[in-house]
């Protein structure tokens, strides 16, 4: 491609990073009064029907889209596609496909293609494991192929904010093999990595930059890049960075993209807080949600709760850890709430022999990324991790997640649990959960009914017992035995016994059931 390999920006260009920190981030930006009238015009309808989805009459979008889970809001929203084929993606494009040996796109796939290809907004709720990357990296490529080369001075076509360096790196490897084979560069920013070789990459030109909003806050503050001739925008995990606090940084970046562009929010929730992002940063919109309207886990989580006291947490996971390691396939992810937390159970564990490792939002970049390194290649099959490996941790044959510590919302449970059964795979989660967690006890009953899971009697006990002034030892006395817990409507026949789980009959008291419980 003409222009590569050459400078974007002079060696002056901006002056050096400032070490100087301000009192908001991105407080250097002005907001941009764009006039359409003298930006140069761009394409970003490229979608053309293929015969066979033409042919597809109403009745089988339906039938398909009911299959599927899939709620589609909007004005003209394109049919979905069932074959990779009728996408019409370039032929490189669908050389890499074909050699990861995908079968049929994703539901998010499916429908998400044909709306992205058209040039429309779009909010896109689906939950992990989706293929929610490939639903807006293969359209950015295809957008891109269709604009100017880049020229010196240029920023990044196609702009990808993720909240977290782990998300943002694994976008990065996915974009940087189908990019390679379309000839087009991208790269990936964010902070805790020296600044050099982004800045780097960034003057080369690159037309696809995956980044964290603080990281790129900082280079657009420092002149190190543009968004000049940003005119796909992706907001990855939008929910999450709203959690993380980064809406600030995000108006101002947005303030720096052309109002006119084609721009793609990614959530696991729908929050009020994430429909009014959309509203502001969005236009017309189609609203493709895969799955329950409510908020909902993946259905081919096992999930099971054991209702106990904190101090029974460490023999309860040794006991797990010991069944969950006879497994052939054991790569587990343990969750706890705290850094300290996270740092203490790791030593002993490894103290007691156990092949653990743990990362948290305090550890160096490359103690992340080396840590990640060993759980990804079953080096160390156990990470224990505070949420800042929650959302975007994209490790496919991960079997078992356990809640040893109940997170502060049902969505962060989702989004936890969401490490275990990527794509179409099972798993299995496990929860501890406490009385000091009661506030949580009806959205997770809430979450476990949608998933058509059994639920804890003990659960139910709670919300009886904080009924009646609190939770006491009187709950902790009664005993059931978990094959009569209740069961939402649909569940048959679960399979449980392949659960790396033994229980043991606890001894019956008097006008009490007896109860099998992790021992």
């Amino acid at each position: 491609m003409p222009g590569f390999g050459a400078p974007r920006f002079g060696g002056s260009r901006g002056g050096p990073l400032s070490g100087k920190k301000f009192g908001n981030p991105g407080e250097k930006l002005t907001k941009k009064k764009w006039n359409l009238d003298e930006l140069p015009k761009f394409e970003k309808n490229f979608y053309q029907e293929h015969p066979d989805v033409v042919r597809r009459t109403a009745q089988e979008v339906e039938q398909y889209r009911a299959s599927k889970e899939v709620t589609v809001r909007g004005h003209n929203c394109p049919k979905p596609i069932i074959n990779f084929y009728e996408a019409n993606f370039p032929a490189n494009v669908m050389e890499v496909i074909q050699r990861q040996n995908f079968t049929e796109p994703t539901a998010i796939q499916a429908q998400g293609w044909p709306v992205a290809l058209s040039g429309l907004d779009m909010v896109g709720v689906a939950q992990t494991g989706s293929g929610k990357t490939l639903s807006y990296l293969l359209p950015a490529i295809v957008h891109i192929n269709h604009q100017p080369f880049l020229e010196r001075g240029d920023g990044p076509i196609c702009l990808v904010l993720a909240p977290t360096r782990e998300l943002a790196q694994q976008v990065q490897q996915v974009a940087a093999e189908y990019s390679r084979a379309c000839r087009l560069k991208s790269t990936c920013i964010y902070g805790g990595a020296p600044k050099g070789p982004q800045i780097r990459d960034l003057e080369r030109g690159v037309e696809i930059c995956i980044a964290t909003p603080g990281r790129l806050i900082d280079f657009l503050e420092a002149g190190k890049t543009n968004l000049r001739r940003c005119t796909y925008l992706v907001l990855d995990e939008a929910d999450r960075m709203l959690d993380m606090g980064f809406e600030p940084q995000i108006r101002k970046i947005v303030d720096q993209i052309r109002p006119d562009r084609q721009t793609l929010m990614w959530s696991a929730t729908w929050p009020k807080e994430v429909r009014q992002l959309a509203e502001d940063f969005l236009k017309e919109y189609v609203h493709i949600n895969i799955g329950a309207l409510e908020l909902s886990a993946n259905h081919n989580i096992l999930q099971i709760v054991d209702v106990c006291h904190d101090v029974e947490k460490d023999d309860k996971l040794i006991r797990l850890m010991e069944e969950i390691m006879s497994e052939k396939e054991n790569k587990t992810i343990v969750f706890v709430e705290t850094k300290r937390r996270c740092d203490d159970l790791t030593r002993k564990m490894r103290r007691d022999g156990w092949p653990a490792m743990g990362i948290h939002g305090d550890k160096s970049q490359q103690e992340r990324d080396w840590v990640l390194n060993e759980f990804k290649h079953g080096k160390a099959p156990i990470l224990i991790a505070t949420d800042v490996a929650s959302r975007g941790l994209d490790v496919e044959d991960v079997k078992f997640v356990i809640n040893y510590d109940y997170p502060n919302s049902s969505e962060d449970y989702i989004h936890r649990i969401g490490r275990t059964a990527r794509s179409t795979k099972t798993g299995t989660a496990y929860t501890f959960f406490t009385p000091n967690n009661i506030k949580q006890v009806n959205d997770l009953i809430s979450v476990l009914r949608e998933a058509n899971q059994a639920i804890n009697p003990k659960l139910l006990q709670l919300i009886e017992d904080r009924g009646s002034g609190g939770v006491g030892m009187g709950f902790f006395s009664r005993l059931f035995v978990l094959e009569q817990c209740s069961v939402s409507p649909g569940v048959k026949n679960k399979e449980v016994d392949h659960l790396p789980l033994k229980y043991d009959l606890m001894p019956k008291f008097p006008g009490q059931l007896p109860e099998k419980q992790l021992n």
